[in-house]
């Protein structure tokens, strides 16, 4: 007989492998009855390997269909089967729960190796479910496989619960700053109990109400698709963070539409002047850019507590990895230890191939009937131990949160000043940051005590399942084989020492593989880490560039506005900024919740891949003697992995840049939000603006002067016919004039300002003809050295260069345009002044009332005639009352002659139309 017990025990443990991976795939949605079927048709059944022990059919592992004793097939480990999977079911085995991934040949396992189908080729892994964890702890109870996913999940999870708690401390700031301005206003008399209390009220409602709707929103979101609630997968993933990221973004617009419809409703109750409201806005809006300036400070380095603390845990979960694989691992060794031993005795012919095989076959099963109660025992009292470690951290949090509410409601309810703004900001967010710290510290040690517990368990299991091992072999050397061998007791017992003696060696190459192991764990993470900072420096890139970018769209919007004043263009940069930074920060926390999405994606293909190049490094460094075939072998495998990594990077950079372009059509909507926004609030500036002025050109002094003088005017009876035509016609002469010579400067202007355009044109085309010249003696030069990338960039550099240029000298032609338009009409207003006063003052003499106007200076600049207006204040008319006799007695419609006198000195510099219609009105009233 052919001796197949080598083959026997690889094949053992292979199927001890393939009923632990069909554990773990149907445990999430196996039934009772399936659990059964299972173990009816696991190969370990006694009666299968009877029938295989008798019929002699035993196959090596690395083939691919080795047929089962009821004639059916399964499918090798290598090789993916193409049937319909479950949601949860993954294709490979980790490190740690094989039993056989050491047991063959150098040879065998390079053969095998090249048998397995790229990693990358496969895109069901998206759409397998991994189980929902809440929390730490409940990881350390999960597949192996599925640990990164979990934790990743977890690290989203901790995103999202930190956007929630900034938002929510924004909103209370908010609210509070209100309630202190509110709060002055009330102690200075300025608005009633009643109000108070009403405006307050309403605000914190209204405040209540959006975070209302964004909560229900995300609630839906996260129970929309569950087809089970227990399990989820990276597509719903996805889907869940970006139907988040949109809710989060409307959310954001709607607060600052119902920040702004506060403010208005506090500026309107308080009935404060314009100068005090503009004031209060832009105090209310450097406060918010603090705001903002410590809740992005905040996010930053909690951010980062969290990325690191995701590699804290990968750590933690490796070491109870490691734990779970020493019994399957010592089980190996001590089989194989007692298959050496029992080859032995079989060449000695004290045992024939038929009691060999039988006694392996019974220790064998002994083995898995052990190594099944360690690992059920495992999962069942970790399971049990982290139930009880999650009530007690429930209950702790709980109380937690009791004692941090009750300080944030003590602060809250103290009474701070206007004066105190910095002082409650500061002492707010100190105390928030306290409490989330402490939180933070709170679940760290749960973690780590719960890691430790788990681990003490594995521990006493192990020693208790290693004992048991032990007793079994110990059975087998000192009962059974002296009846079977008729060795001596003696004789078994020193075989037993050599056992023991062979298995130290065995144990302690294991250890060095484990190690090893460790090691190339510690480099991937630290490889993991540097993409992390990598995605961090791009993150920052990318915000710099974008407030860089909108800061020069709002300065440009900003100086072609030229009309407003320095207080408002500041309101407007300070809003545009404040905006600005909740942008960012949101879609900085975005990006990395995209870059844990796009290692969520990739994980369960890198971590084959991971674990094939640990095979290979861990095989070829235990290989000290090769032969041609075998150095063939591992070089095909090398240059396997090479290419698969290859696959691997590239699927990882367009997935980089599938969440890229999702970001930046995100950072599309949220700015796009802002620009709406902004142009409101520079609407409403323009339109404020435009109030005050035309307040300061109506001055009720003035006007009340001219009504006035338009009644005695009416009742006057020195004003004739020929006295008002002459007053009328030099009005309108000085008019003419003062228009004429208005337009003969404005064309002179445009003129000198054209020549001085071309000759700056010029100058400038000279400057690029130069340029141009230069370029192309270099032009040689530059497409040997240059790639023609490098060259597109360049020539799209220097035509954007061409172009801002060109924009700014246009801008700079506009704003002196615009500035010598603005002097003219200046001058212009302060003539047209002038000669109203004139008339005005004119008329008075006519009518013999006395004058006393106070002239109000434009803004622009002082009227030149202010001096000698000045003088006129009081005074008498020279004309005789002899001269005006004959208008004594006449009679005049007094409605007509004032509403005639109040239309024209209300309009007094309209043009050429408004002197002639007045002066005809005028006369039909001094004829009559």
């Amino acid at each position: 007989q052919k001796d197949d017990s080598q083959r026997l025990l690889e094949s053992f443990n292979c199927d001890e492998n393939e009923h632990a991976l069909t554990k773990s795939k149907a445990e999430p949605y196996t039934s009772k009855e399936e659990m059964v079927l299972e173990e009816n048709e696991s190969p370990l059944n006694s009666n299968i390997t009877a029938f295989a022990l008798k019929a002699k059919v035993i196959y090596p592992i690395n083939q691919k269909f080795r047929p089962l004793a009821d004639g059916s097939s399964n499918p090798s480990l290598h090789e993916n089967p193409k049937q319909a999977v479950l949601p949860n079911q993954v294709m490979e085995t980790s490190m740690s729960g094989s039993l056989g991934s050491l047991s063959q040949g150098d040879k065998e396992d390079c053969s095998s190796s090249t048998t397995i189908h790229s990693t990358t080729s496969d895109d069901r892994f998206q759409a397998r479910a991994f189980l929902k964890v809440t929390c730490f702890p409940e990881v350390l109870t999960c597949e192996s496989f599925d640990i990164k996913l979990c934790l990743c999940s977890l690290l989203l999870k901790d995103l999202m619960l930190l956007d929630t708690e900034l938002r929510k401390e924004k909103h209370v700031m908010c609210i509070q700053i209100f309630k202190i301005y509110l709060t002055d206003f009330y102690h200075k008399k300025k608005i009633t109990d009643d109000l108070f209390k009403k405006i307050l009220l309403i605000q914190e409602s209204d405040f209540e109400e959006l975070q209302k709707q964004l909560d229900s929103r995300l609630q839906n979101t996260e129970m929309s698709g569950a087809h089970n609630s227990e399990y989820q997968t990276v597509e719903d993933l996805e889907r869940k963070e970006r139907e988040f990221s949109e809710h989060i973004i409307d959310n954001m617009e709607a607060f600052w539409k119902q920040t702004d419809k506060a403010q208005q409703a506090f500026l309107d109750q308080s009935k404060c002047s314009s100068a005090k409201a503009t004031k209060i806005t832009m105090d209310l809006t450097a406060r918010m850019i603090a705001v903002e300036g410590l809740l992005n400070e905040s996010q930053d380095l909690r951010a980062m507590d969290i990325q690191e603390r995701l590699f804290n845990w990968e750590l933690m979960v490796k070491m109870i990895d490691s734990l779970k694989s020493y019994i399957p691992e010592e089980c190996k060794c001590r089989l194989n230890i007692v298959s050496n031993i029992l080859d032995h005795l079989t060449v000695k012919n004290n045992l024939s191939v038929r009691q060999k095989e039988e006694l392996l076959t019974d220790l064998h099963k002994a083995f898995w009937e052990q190594l099944a109660h360690f690992t059920n025992e495992c999962i069942q009292q970790s399971k049990d131990l982290i139930l009880k470690r999650l009530e007690c951290r429930a209950k702790k949090s709980e109380e937690f949160k009791h004692r941090q509410k009750a300080e944030q409601g003590s602060l809250l309810s103290k009474t701070f000043q206007t004066g105190d703004f910095n002082d409650f900001l500061k002492a707010y967010h100190d105390l928030l940051e306290k409490h989330r710290q402490a939180q933070w510290e709170l679940e760290e040690e749960d973690d780590f005590e719960s890691t430790e517990a788990v681990a003490v368990l594995y521990k006493d299991l192990y020693a208790k399942a290693s004992h048991t091992l032990a007793e079994l072999v110990n059975e087998l050397f000192l009962q059974t084989l002296p009846g079977v061998t008729g060795l001596s007791v003696r004789e078994c017992e020193l075989l037993k020492e050599e056992w023991q003696e062979n298995l130290v060696p065995q144990l302690e190459k294991w250890d060095t593989h484990r190690q090893k192991r460790w090691k190339l764990f510690q480099e991937q993470l630290l490889q993991e880490k540097m993409l992390w900072i990598n995605e961090y420096a791009l993150s920052a890139v990318m915000q710099k560039h974008l407030s860089e970018k909108q800061e020069k769209i709002i300065q440009g919007v900003v100086s072609r506005l030229g009309c407003l004043s320095d207080e408002s263009i500041n309101y407007i940069l300070q809003k545009h900024h404040l905006l600005l930074c909740s942008v960012l920060r949101r879609l900085t926390l975005r990006s990395i919740g995209m870059a844990a999405l796009t290692r969520m994606r990739m994980s369960r293909k890198k971590s084959l891949l991971q674990e094939l190049r640990e095979q290979h490094i861990l095989q070829k460094g235990s290989s000290h003697c090769q032969d041609e075939d075998q150095w063939q072998l591992q070089n095909a495998v090398e240059s396997h992995i090479l290419e698969e990594e290859e696959k691997l990077e590239e699927e990882t950079q367009q997935t980089h840049v599938e969440f890229h372009q999702q970001l930046v059509t995100e950072m599309q909507e949220a700015l796009q939000f802002l620009q709406q926004h902004m142009e409101q609030v520079i609407g409403q500036t323009l339109l404020q603006h435009a109030r005050q002025e035309a307040g300061k050109n109506n001055s009720d002094d003035e006007q009340d002067f001219k009504e006035r003088l338009v009644e005695a005017a009416v009742e006057s009876v020195y004003v004739t016919s020929n006295n008002i035509n002459r007053l009328v016609q030099n009005y309108y002469q000085q008019l003419g004039k003062i228009t004429e010579g208005y337009e003969g400067k404005k064309l002179q202007q445009l003129k000198s300002l054209q020549a001085e355009r071309s000759e700056r044109n010029r100058l400038r085309k000279k400057e690029e003809n130069e340029q141009t010249l230069k370029e192309k003696q270099t032009k040689g030069i530059l497409n040997i050295s240059s790639t023609v990338h490098q060259r597109m960039m360049l020539q799209q550099k220097k035509v954007l260069t061409q172009f801002e240029l060109h924009q700014q000298i246009r801008l700079e032609s506009l704003k002196q345009k615009l500035l010598g338009l603005h002097h003219l009409e200046a001058e212009l207003e302060n003539q047209l002044r002038e000669a109203e006063q004139d008339f005005v003052t004119e008329l008075a003499a006519l009518a013999r009332v006395p004058v006393s106007v106070k002239k109000q200076p434009s803004k622009r600049s002082k009227p030149a005639g202010e001096k000698t207006n000045s003088k006129r204040r009081t005074f008498l008319p020279p004309e005789s009352e002899d001269k005006d006799d004959s208008c004594e007695n006449i009679q005049e419609p007094p409605g007509l002659k004032s509403s005639l006198c109040r239309e024209r000195l209300q309009r007094p510099h309209e043009g050429e139309t408004e002197p002639r219609k007045n002066s005809k009105m005028l006369k039909k009233g001094g004829n009559r």
